[in-house]
């Protein structure tokens, strides 16, 4: 059956809505990132670039790094951009866009997300790289899908649990990464740990400006929160979405974190860019081998 008009948007030159791109304007390997400007510190250190467009926060280029085909392409800030971003690249390699009907053979994405973030936990400075092992989903967007096969309710529970969680807030959802990436991504110069992902930057995330919190000590149980090996090791607005969608749609997905700020230490990195640059270049030669 056809997906109707309303459902699978396209804009007239036959590209997918938001992000505008054809199912030829994007490699199979495509790098994530938030800021639109952040695009081009990634590309910079490309050999050629064949393609640009930008439609509101979305930027993507496609070109050549060291003669393997990649994608950047920055996505904006939280969850529901996730959302759509994720749902647009994945018609476009596996629903013919002619035909509004699913592809019978299956095409499988290799997503990095390159971001920034705050460490939980003493031991992880700024200027330090994280890899996520796992998203803590706290937000709530990801049950909007069918996610009991993806999800981790032993895990889920034993959090619940020891932050006393308010039931009036979504479940939170536990959702693996990519083995195949982590292998690839994974080196003594990395940190590894849960990500947790959160709806908002200020109350979400524990900071208070003007507006009291629901929980004002959820980020001291987040940092104590222990699961076997496991542990929470930062804070972001991304992870847990792109790792739920992309296991939903069978991509491989992976969240690499440059960590800007640490919060029970109170410190923020005194270069910021340097630290993010460090970690494209890291990310770019891992990605080509």
């Amino acid at each position: 059956m056809s997906i109707k008009e309303s459902e699978l948007i396209l804009n007239p030159d036959g590209s997918i809505y938001h992000l505008n791109l054809r199912p030829e304007h994007i490699a199979k390997d495509i790098i994530f990132v938030g800021d639109q400007d952040r695009v081009k510190k990634i590309t910079k250190h490309f050999d050629s670039i064949e393609f640009t467009i930008q439609k509101r926060e979305f930027k993507t280029q496609t070109g050549l790094y060291k003669g393997k085909r990649l994608t950047v392409m920055s996505t904006g800030i939280g969850p529901d951009n996730i959302d759509i971003v994720l749902n647009e690249l994945d018609a476009l390699v596996n629903i013919d866009l002619t035909t509004r009907k699913q592809k019978d053979k299956h095409t499988s994405l290799n997503i990095v997300r390159v971001g920034t973030s705050g460490s939980l936990q003493k031991d992880i400075p700024v200027d330090a790289f994280v890899l996520s092992t796992h998203g803590l989903d706290l937000n709530g967007m990801l049950h909007s899908y069918q996610i009991d096969s993806i999800s981790h309710p032993q895990i889920e529970d034993a959090f619940i649990k020891h932050t006393n969680w308010n039931t009036n807030k979504a479940r939170p959802i536990v959702i693996e990464n990519s083995k195949l990436l982590e292998k690839k991504f994974e080196s003594d110069s990395v940190n590894k740990g849960f990500t947790a992902t959160a709806g908002g930057f200020y109350g979400p995330q524990g900071r208070i400006l003007r507006l009291p919190l629901e929980d004002t000590g959820l980020n001291n149980k987040m940092d104590s929160f222990q699961f076997k090996d496991f542990r929470i090791t930062n804070l972001e607005m991304e992870t847990s979405v792109i790792y739920g969608l992309s296991k939903l749609l069978g991509h491989h997905a992976l969240s690499m974190n440059a960590i800007i700020a640490n919060r029970p230490n109170g410190t923020f990195s005194k270069d910021p860019k340097n630290t993010v640059e460090g970690l494209i270049e890291y990310v770019l030669e891992r990605i080509i081998q």
